[in-house]
């Protein structure tokens, strides 16, 4: 007689089962060191969802076999980091990172330091966060602060364990890396389209890109993607000395961590280190594109800081980009939302680095005399960064005589305004406020989703509120009638109230999203929460001088005569007086929350939300005094409940936490 077993030993034989996998895992993604072949593996995955179909009770997120399954989303919703994932300055030369040394130097003089170097994948750049050692969310880095939440894709990628090996007892744990697929796999992907008319990815970077941002996760779980993480944040800062301290935790983990990374007592050794690589880096499976340097002791990195922009203890450096000829064809010339004219070099179209060019920014007047660039001309062009397509040089060998000098118009091409070039700066600005071209792109940044993120306002819809004079700017988008919508091209009733509803939502957004959304010139996302965090209301910021914007740390003598300029030029008053007048939160949020109406209340969100994004819903709640987790806990007081819930809302029931709707929501707020 079979003796049967209890629930308690089949939970314990499917939890052993887990953690068998987890280490063949372990073993072959961190370690690259696999004790058992492939079809071992597999009887053994084939053996946990026999059980789990069994016994479907015992099933836990963080299991291997929950890595594909979820449904196709609708969209992504956005995700806030821990903290900000500045991007880094980068050098093209010795000479720049010579440079890079003597600054750090000069700031910790009396300090002994080194340099973790390490190669720069050219993936997409992603961030995991982790609680108490589960993976809770995933997302992209997006403008740095926010990114799109793409968790349930990147679940699918086998180097990514859904649960750590080890954490320390760390509650939270915010990890940063890059996605890529290796040259192998992208061939292999770039033939199956190409049997199937499909169009091909331009180069591996693309591919990987492209697949995480798929709605259907089963689509992204096909196209073998990798990771690599190189850093991460904690909820304390007192774990780890050093960088490679860190990275040795986090590959002990479960993480997988590039194993090429040098620790260089000089900068000479880590110069010598980035140029071996340089040399070699075609003998690896997968694309980098340069080299990263960070200063190694954590503490130094405390007191060196970041500008708005990039950590001062890390810098980048870059390899030689790849170059190609062409031709000239034609010299046009841009509006930019800040009035700068731009010259734009229209190119006969050639392939670099993957991807097809077919204009080159030439920056300003001044660039095009120093590099004698005439249309017609020959010209090498190379992708500043592997990013930026530039005009190195004109090959003036091959000139037959017909080029033409190009000169810049004293008159903006859009409005005909005079052009007028300051004796400090190298651009030639129209200075009409109300210039069409710089109308638009100030209405087009405002809108964007760093800043208002008003869905379905897109260039041709902006194009036609501007050209029909229905807006003058972006001010106006909160006085527009519906009826005014319907009579524009392809707007339908439901199109025309999907907008309303967007503008409308969009008054709630944080004081920081609308001091970006400004436009002031220097002033970006990571600068503008910044300021947020220092002021009470928008209106505030007209009160600051210089001398105290130089004091918030990350704001430097530029932006602060910028952000000055901006608020003494009544124009620019007007449009923030017709905001107000609107009922766009000028409010900050420590300010908001003082009112307390969801004062010490902890919520949890599922499901997709009709209303509301993610991020809105959680900036409303932490405006008034609440907070929002990702787990349900028994100190959770509310559940908020959106469409196709996950397995939080049973969870709720479960513990007899309290579900809301959405409708319950407002009238809380309201309340």
């Amino acid at each position: 007689m079979i003796e049967k077993k209890s629930k308690l030993e089949i939970k314990k034989e499917i939890e052993e089962l887990r953690e068998e996998i987890r280490k063949h895992n372990y073993q072959y993604y961190v370690l690259d060191q696999p004790l058992v072949s492939d079809y071992e593996y597999d009887q053994l995955m084939r053996q946990l969802i026999k059980f789990e179909q069994d016994y479907p009770r015992f099933v836990t997120p963080d299991s291997p076999t929950q890595r594909v399954g979820a449904k196709p989303l609708e969209q992504f919703m956005t995700a806030q980091h821990l903290s900000p994932m500045l991007s880094l300055s980068n050098a093209f030369s010795e000479q720049e990172l010579l440079d890079f040394d003597q600054r750090i130097k000069k700031n910790i003089s009396e300090q002994i330091y080194d340099y973790a170097v390490e190669l720069k994948i050219d993936g997409l750049a992603i961030a995991l966060l982790y609680e108490n050692g589960i993976l809770t969310r995933g997302a992209t880095r997006g403008d740095g602060i926010t990114g799109e939440d793409i968790t349930q894709n990147l679940r699918t990628i086998g180097s990514i364990p859904l649960k750590l090996r080890e954490f320390k007892g760390m509650d939270v744990i915010e990890v940063y890396g890059e996605v890529y697929m290796n040259r192998e796999n992208f061939k292999k992907l770039n033939e199956e389209r190409l049997k199937k008319s499909e169009n091909l990815f331009a180069n591996p970077r693309n591919a990987a890109a492209g697949s995480v941002r798929q709605l259907d996760p089963s689509i992204t779980a096909g196209r073998q993607l990798e990771t690599f993480i190189y850093q991460a944040t904690f909820s304390r800062n007192d774990y780890f000395s050093t960088h490679m301290e860190l990275l040795d935790f986090l590959k002990k983990a479960g993480l997988r961590v590039n194993s090429n990374i040098k620790l260089c007592a000089t900068i000479e050794e880590a110069i010598e280190y980035c140029n071996s690589w340089q040399k070699r880096k075609n003998e690896l499976n997968y694309d980098i594109d340069g080299m990263v340097l960070k200063v190694n002791q954590l503490s130094l990195r405390e007191r060196l800081g970041s500008t708005s922009k990039s950590p001062r203890w890390a810098i980048a450096f870059k390899f030689p980009a790849e170059q190609m000829t062409t031709i000239i064809k034609d010299i046009i010339v841009g509006i930019g939302r800040t009035g700068a004219l731009t010259p734009v070099a229209i190119l006969e179209p050639i392939f670099i680095s993957g991807s097809r060019v077919q204009r080159a920014t030439l920056h300003n007047e001044d660039e095009i005399k120093r590099k004698d660039i005439r249309i017609g001309d020959t010209v090498l062009v190379q992708k500043a960064g592997e990013v930026i397509p530039e005009i190195v040089q004109v090959i003036k060998e091959k000139r037959s005589g017909k080029e033409k000098v190009f000169q810049m118009p004293d008159r903006c091409p859009i409005c005909g305004s005079q052009a007028v070039k300051l004796d400090e700066e190298v651009a030639s600005r129209c200075n009409n406020i109300s210039c069409p071209a710089q109308v638009k792109e100030k209405i087009r940044h405002f809108v964007s989703r760093g800043a208002m993120d008003i869905e379905g306002l897109g260039p041709a819809l902006i194009n036609q509120l501007v050209n029909n004079n229905v807006i003058k700017d972006f001010a106006d988008l909160y006085f527009i009638k519906r009826e005014e919508l319907l009579a524009l091209e392809r707007m339908a009733d439901k199109s025309s109230d999907n907008i309303i509803e967007a503008i409308e939502n969009s008054k709630n957004r944080p004081l920081s999203s609308l001091i970006y959304a400004l436009g002031i010139r220097h002033v970006g996302i990571y600068a503008s929460r910044l300021l947020a965090e220092k002021l009470d209301n928008l209106l505030d910021l007209e009160k600051f001088s210089i001398e105290e914007l130089v004091k918030i740390e990350g704001i430097g003598p530029i932006m602060a005569e910028s952000i000055l300029l901006f608020f003494q030029q009544k124009e620019n008053r007007e449009i923030i007086k017709k905001l107000q007048q609107a009922g766009v939160n000028f409010q900050s949020e420590k300010k908001t929350a003082e009112k307390g109406i969801l004062e010490g209340l902890q919520f949890v969100l599922t499901g997709t939300l009709k209303h509301f994004s993610r991020e809105e819903a959680k900036d409303l709640i932490e405006k008034s005094g609440g907070r929002v987790t990702n787990n349900v806990t028994k100190k959770t007081d509310f559940l908020l409940l959106g469409r196709d819930p996950g397995s939080k809302y049973q969870k709720a029931i479960d513990l007899k936490i309290k579900v809301i709707t959405e409708e319950d929501f407002q009238k809380m707020l309201k309340s």
